[in-house]
């Protein structure tokens, strides 16, 4: 339980998309944590979609606000999504500091930023009273994917020369920064030359200690006849779960028998690359000749699985079977290379499950061989 705060603060979030991932569980649990503080907390965001958020940020828990969607949409035909994250983000800040009252009436002493930084000199600028903070989980010119062959790489080079001039110059501008983990600030000292003189400090992401005591889940088996291997992910490239899937396909036809590889995680149906790396999976599950279901996490039930399946993808998995699938798993396999924290291998452990992890990134700070 949060001690309470001996002086009351308002503080303001700042995040661009409150879906479900592991930046925004972390802007959840910061937020609900400072809240039980005694602070005052409103989170603003371009974009929540109550089907496909966190349940803090939609059963009331939470003062949630959003401001900035109206003239640009995420994308344009599936392309520019950094221009338009920019863009919606510069409408949110207009709406509330400038054209309304809103900010002001909020009084915010503390403004919290993460991912997207563009905001951060305005702010600074439209309402000095607040000292503004930023949150690094990983620069976003990194995050950026290259394309499949040198045309298309060196033409996404051209179109992100700007926005990444943007974003180094708009995070220095920033009162503080603190970052995810050891690894994510030497890549930010790296990559960011503002940074480098700059004391970046770690603070590392949370888990909710009280809500096991709350839930109290049952260790019930699912599956009583078949051992668990889990893997809580996006379902993004980047995630590498086909790693997963190749490693399962290396047991022998009687191990697969015995056990159920269950991928699970956020699916965000807005998203092109949610969608086609699922597709991208299903297909190598079949190529490797091994039986595979999928569900929305919502509407799931353990009886309704086929018992042919040896590969269960459930997408968008709400928090009660996430929970019920981490205390009765017989492993959590963990395949981000590079991860910059890596939140799910804590919750793993705060259920006591064994994580498999490869030995990259931010998971070498939290998970210790043996």
């Amino acid at each position: 339980m949060a001690e309470k705060a001996k002086t009351k603060r308002n503080i303001v979030f700042v995040h661009p998309d409150l879906g479900i991932g592991g930046a925004e569980r972390l802007v959840i649990d910061a937020a609900v944590g400072l809240q039980n503080a005694g602070h005052k907390v409103t989170i603003l965001t371009s974009y929540r979609d109550t089907n496909h958020c966190f349940e803090e940020a939609r059963d009331g828990t939470l003062d949630v606000r959003v401001r900035g969607d109206t003239l640009c949409p995420p994308t344009l035909f599936g392309r520019l999504a950094i221009l338009c994250a920019i863009l919606r983000q510069l409408h949110l800040v207009l709406i509330t500091a400038l054209f309304s009252s809103e900010l002001a009436q909020l009084a915010p002493d503390v403004i919290f930023v993460d991912q997207l930084s563009i905001c951060i000199p305005f702010f600074r600028v439209l309402y000095p009273k607040a000292k503004v903070q930023f949150y690094g989980h990983y620069p976003d010119r990194l995050l950026a994917q290259e394309g499949k062959n040198v045309g298309e790489r060196l033409l996404k080079w051209f179109y992100r020369v700007p926005f990444d001039a943007l974003e180094g110059w708009s995070t220095g501008c920033a009162d503080s920064v603190v970052v995810n983990s050891k690894f994510t600030r030497a890549v930010f000292k790296r990559t960011f030359r503002s940074m480098r003189i700059r004391e970046l400090k770690v603070v590392y992401p949370c888990v909710d200690t009280d809500q096991k005591q709350k839930e109290k889940p049952s260790n019930e088996p699912l599956w009583p006849d078949r051992k668990v291997l889990l893997s809580i992910n996006r379902f993004e490239r980047k995630k590498n779960l086909d790693l997963a899937i190749n490693a399962y396909a290396g047991l022998s036809p009687e191990e697969r028998s015995q056990s159920l590889l269950v991928i699970a995680g956020g699916y965000d149906p807005r998203s092109n690359e949610n969608a086609a790396y699922h597709k991208e999976l299903q297909h190598l599950a079949d190529f490797l000749k091994i039986p595979h279901s999928t569900f929305r996490g919502t509407d799931f039930t353990p009886t309704a699985l086929p018992k042919e399946t040896s590969i269960l993808f459930l997408l968008s998995i709400p928090n009660p079977l996430k929970t019920s699938l981490l205390h009765t798993s017989s492993l959590l396999i963990y395949t981000p290379t590079n991860e910059h924290f890596g939140i799910v291998p804590i919750e793993a452990m705060l259920a006591r499950l064994p994580v498999l992890a490869t030995n990259t990134g931010g998971p070498l700070e939290t998970i210790y061989d043996g």
